[in-house]
């Protein structure tokens, strides 16, 4: 017999198992072992929460006792996890499963009624209300435009130029600016329209794998270089690459900023080899410690592709960022574009402009300043109190706790979910076998209420890891 378990009124993806009456396993065994198989193949993942055995059961036609059965065997095992007045939830994947390279990043929605501490989530709940329903109306006061503006909007393009002179000391003209709909899609143009199939570009490692999976959709060989607490390791990217895509404001996820002396010496390898230097800057706008150290595409930008992007800042719901680049790599991106008909949606860019026009972006990026380096505070000093030791600069919305092993960060995992937290491993942060092993946590994604009380259970899982 086989049924889908569809978890109905969710909406959520079907999925198929097969149960057999005249084979001699149980009903209760082959049950179990169907879930199981669904979480090691990813059909089911950590998070996922399942149906009640009542529902089970009446959806494959067998008694609730054989659903509880193997509900009970799974739980004993460390597959699923009850919460009272919740459900039941799969909280991890078996411990020999490497990452997947392109694993999937996790996301606040993917564990349902799980507390989403998790890196990559903006303070979104921060906007006013007021500020963005104004920016709202005024960008849909705009009238519809019969012109493509393969570049970006004019005014845009100088909300983003004065953006970057105000909070990240670059000056630039706003010519010199193309609009892109984030991080990801800017590589992915660059992969496509200024990289060729067969190229090497460098990466960090550990590093974004939306990045990796971007470039390697456009047939470029990626190689990984390893980062210390200075950066990327200059000396260890090798010979003949197109390109090396960095992170040197925050990398990430790891946190660390590049030295000076370490961006001089990059900036004199690139030119010396003839290599582009792709600056992620995803939330160099987030520093509580001191003020940021120049752009590389202040130092260099004769060999520096500089990408932004709002959804760190903001929120992802506007798909807006910005690209700067050498007029040469400009042209290509732009051509590129012209050839496959595509462009950057204007709706976010107006919004954008307008949140920024009449001061509200620079108010808000005051607010996220002040209250993500207040979360922080909290979480180093119960860290501290217990110690834990952590990594990273003073900036952003994430740190990260190392640990020994994969099997820790594996079992740190499951503990958080089983109690109630998504945390995100450093694994799948690697194209290749990790080499570090540790849990970055986010705490942009929630309420501050939220973060305090995750507080104890946060130092308890961590505790045990060590």
């Amino acid at each position: 017999m086989t049924a889908d378990i569809g978890w109905g009124e969710r909406g959520e993806t079907p999925l198929p198992v097969t149960l057999d009456r005249e084979a001699e396993e149980p009903l209760a065994v082959q049950l179990a072992d169907a879930l199981r198989s669904a979480a090691a193949t990813g059909h089911l993942r950590g998070g996922d929460r399942l149906p009640s055995t009542r529902a089970l059961a009446g959806r494959l036609g067998v008694s609730r006792t054989v659903a509880s059965a193997a509900y009970e065997q799974l739980h004993a095992e460390g597959w699923i996890a009850g919460k009272h007045g919740s459900g039941t939830y799969v909280t991890t994947t078996p411990p020999s499963d490497r990452p997947r390279r392109g694993a999937e990043v996790p996301d606040a929605g993917d564990g349902d009624d799980l507390l989403a501490l998790v890196p990559g989530v903006p303070w979104a709940d921060g906007i006013e209300r007021s500020a963005w329903r104004r920016a709202w109306r005024a960008a849909a006061d705009a009238p519809p435009s019969q012109l493509t503006h393969r570049a970006g909007l004019t005014g845009y393009r100088a909300a983003i130029a004065e953006h970057l002179l105000r909070h990240r000391g670059l000056n630039v003209l706003s010519t010199s600016v193309l609009a892109t709909g984030g991080t990801t899609s800017a590589v992915a143009e660059l992969a496509f329209g200024v990289l060729r199939p067969g190229d090497v570009v460098a990466v960090e490692e550990p590093g974004y794998q939306r990045a990796v999976q971007a470039l390697l959709s456009a047939g470029v060989e990626v190689v990984g270089v390893a980062v210390d607490t200075d950066g990327v390791r200059v000396d260890n990217i090798p010979a003949g690459v197109r390109a090396l895509y960095c992170s040197p404001a925050h990398q990430y996820p790891m946190g660390s900023r590049m030295s000076a002396s370490r961006r001089v010496a990059l900036v004199e390898r690139a030119r010396t080899e003839g290599f582009l230097l792709i600056e992620d800057d995803y939330d160099g706008e987030l520093r509580f410690d001191v003020a940021p150290l120049p752009l590389l595409a202040a130092l260099a930008p004769d060999v520096v592709v500089h990408l932004g992007t709002t959804s760190k800042i903001l929120t992802p719901t506007l798909g807006a960022g910005w690209l700067v680049a050498p007029p040469e790599v400009a042209a290509a991106v732009l051509s590129y574009r012209d050839r496959t008909g595509t462009r950057p949606s204007p709706a976010g860019q107006r919004v954008f402009m307008e949140f920024a026009r009449n001061g509200d972006l620079g108010r808000h990026l005051r607010r996220v300043r002040r209250e993500m380096s207040e979360r922080r505070q909290l979480l180093v000093a119960a860290f501290d109190a217990a110690g834990i030791s952590m990594l990273g600069d003073d900036a952003g919305a994430h740190l990260v706790v190392p640990l020994a092993s994969a099997a820790a960060e594996e079992n740190l995992l499951a503990a958080a979910a089983k109690r109630g937290i998504l945390l995100d491993g450093l694994a799948r942060h690697f194209a290749g076998t990790p080499g570090e092993h540790g849990i970055a946590i986010g705490y942009a994604g929630c309420s501050r209420a939220e973060l305090a009380a995750a507080l104890g259970v946060l130092v308890e899982v961590l505790t045990a890891a060590r």
